[in-house]
């Protein structure tokens, strides 16, 4: 049988194992893997002992949202342009529903969106901003539809906040139907309290914009989700954490045998505070804030250890004239990400002996897949699954400057970092989209992929 693609002598990692082999992919799925293959292809690719991994799922990203009086800068195309380079396979996006709108028109909008645009797959969450009994009786047509995730926040006051009591009951419907609820977890009125504060007092550059959010505001908001989730009886996920008391609120729930399960993002396992005294502070500003080193640490700890189950990117760029504003209040929350998952976790993470190979591809494609209802389909390598799968350098050095980047944005707040270890070739269902920092795939090639509802109340990760 003539085969379309064969990956030969790769060093194959999954989420359990780490063995050298080869692949063979057929009609964009795996369909062989030992130790040789000797069937013939229309293209072999000889991986030469390079890591080969399952493709990423980036399970947090803002392509053309809405969000403090602009859109961000990467739509569906050229964020998924710059996904791709990074070694990302499929894109979770959010769609946000508009004020008055319902849940399942936002979900029709958001498809209009990225359908012909994506390069890579994609699955939705649904952020819900008006609580009602209509957007709650569509809760379960929407999980039929796909959309199993649904994200709210209890931070932004004036723009994505519910209060407790409608958390609650969209966490006890959306549980009653396989879903699961992610939190965005800083506390609302202590954030306009203290920001308020700092304007009277002429306190507005970006340095400010971590003290308006100090820790304890995401730990408590934590803690409170936590209890909201154990009487609803929902899985929770706490998206973005930043914080080693959050990390900590985290663990203790889990080692109650709580649904609970975290993220966190790259930026956090780079940065610390002190970028915001830079004179480009503003770039560095998203929502929780950068931390100190010792919270650095302790988030590298938590997936060292297991219990933070995934990192994505929270992807949602602006530009420099967006970000350029009078105080740090109104500056458009977010930067890139989805492109640095992959090379600031080898480089800063396995290549350091922080966590294993094995890990890596746990918290960046097998645990979102189990946690958004897209496995088996994606987040392993496995016969069956599809040929989903990066290529990926250990000794390639690479800077991780605009030049180097795919996204629609002037600058990058990760110019002067660099990494030893990128990714040099993404394959997409069998078919190669990025090979040596160069995208060759189609726009609109993505495909929208359905998440499956849980048939328990907790993820089996």
């Amino acid at each position: 049988m003539l085969l379309d693609l064969v990956i030969r002598d790769g060093r194959i990692v999954t989420e359990s194992n780490v063995f050298d082999g080869s692949i063979g992919i057929q009609n964009g799925k795996i369909t062989q893997i030992s130790a040789t293959i000797g069937e013939s292809a229309n293209r072999v690719v000889d991986a030469g002992g390079k890591l080969v991994l399952p493709g990423l799922i980036d399970g947090h990203t803002h392509m053309e949202m809405p969000f403090m009086g602009t859109v961000s800068s990467d739509d569906f195309y050229q964020g998924t342009v710059a996904a791709a380079c990074g070694g990302v396979t499929t894109i979770v996006d959010f769609a946000v529903q508009p004020r008055g709108e319902t849940i399942l028109n936002t979900y029709k909008t958001w498809r209009q969106k990225a359908d012909p645009k994506v390069c890579v797959d994609y699955g939705l969450h649904m952020i819900i901003r008006d609580f009602n009994t209509t957007n709650l009786a569509q809760i379960r047509p929407l999980i039929g539809e796909g959309v199993t995730s649904f994200k709210l926040f209890m931070a932004y006051k004036k723009e994505l906040y519910l209060d407790d009591g409608a958390i609650y009951s969209i966490m006890e419907e959306a549980v009653r139907h396989g879903g699961i609820i992610g939190l965005h977890c800083e506390n609302a009125d202590l954030i306009e309290c203290f920001a308020a504060k700092l304007l009277s007092e002429g306190k507005v550059k970006a340095e400010y914009h971590a003290k308006s959010r100090p820790p304890l505001v995401e730990a408590e908001s934590v803690q409170r989700g936590i209890r909201l989730a154990e009487m609803s009886g929902s899985p929770m996920y706490v998206v973005h954490m930043s914080t080693g008391l959050a990390r900590d609120e985290i663990k203790e729930a889990a080692d109650k045998g709580l649904p609970v399960y975290s993220e966190t993002c790259p930026h956090y396992l780079t940065f610390t505070e002190e970028a915001y005294r830079q004179p480009n502070g503003n770039r560095y500003i998203m929502s929780p804030p950068l931390r100190s080193d010792e919270d650095r640490a302790k988030l590298w700890q938590g997936l060292a250890s297991g219990f933070i189950k995934t990192v994505a990117s929270d992807h949602v760029c602006f530009n420099s004239k967006q970000k350029n504003q009078s105080d740090f209040t109104k500056v458009p929350n977010g930067v890139i990400g989805t492109e640095v998952i992959l090379p600031i976790l080898y480089s800063a993470g396995v290549a350091k002996g922080i966590i294993p190979l094995t890990r890596l591809v746990q918290v960046t494609s097998y645990n979102p897949a189990k946690l958004f209802g897209l496995y088996p389909r994606k987040g392993s390598i496995a016969v069956g699954s599809d040929a989903d799968i990066v290529l990926l350098d250990p000794h390639k050095k690479v800077r991780l400057s605009l030049d180097n980047l795919h996204s629609n944005i002037d600058y990058s707040i990760y110019e002067d970092v660099s990494v030893t270890g990128y990714p040099i070739m993404t394959i997409s269902r069998g078919e190669i989209i990025h090979e040596d920092g160069k995208f060759i795939g189609r726009r609109g090639r993505g495909e929208f992929v359905k998440g499956k509802p849980f048939q328990t109340k907790r993820p089996d990760l």
